[in-house]
């Protein structure tokens, strides 16, 4: 291991930039979204199939509770603090829960894909199970 990265991983991308920026864990192309939280089905550029890995809905159900606990405690302190019309909390608040969910998705979905393809993870089969 030679500046913290081995010979497979050299030359490409680290969990946080293919996170960030969509890129394949492959080569770091701009291939990994097909949508907004959709994966492409593969990359067009090295051709890895995205389709083999299983991220799941693990990244939905805790994105769900730390967007809800960020916004109703923001929510919470303006109304305390200012008093606001009921329309300003509209305004402010589910423009703010979309955009967050949205970009929470796609970061941690392709954070997730990424440790995948890392660590080449695979399916567990019945094969895999110890038989006493």
């Amino acid at each position: 291991m030679e500046n913290g990265t081995s010979q497979s991983t050299k030359g490409q991308p680290g969990i946080p930039a293919a996170a960030l920026f969509g890129l394949c864990p492959q080569c770091g192309a701009r291939t990994l979204f097909d949508g907004p939280a959709r994966f492409a089905p593969r990359c067009t550029s090295c051709g890895l199939d995205y389709a083999q890995f299983n991220v799941g809905d693990g990244p939905a159900a805790f994105l769900t509770m730390i967007v809800g606990a960020l916004v109703v405690g923001l929510a919470v302190w303006l109304e305390f603090a200012v008093h606001p019309p009921f329309w300003v909390h509209i305004v402010l608040w589910v423009p703010l829960v979309a955009g967050l969910t949205l970009l929470g998705l796609r970061v941690s979905k392709a954070a997730l894909l990424v440790a995948e393809y890392r660590r080449k993870a695979i399916e567990a089969t019945s094969s895999d199970l110890r038989q006493p």
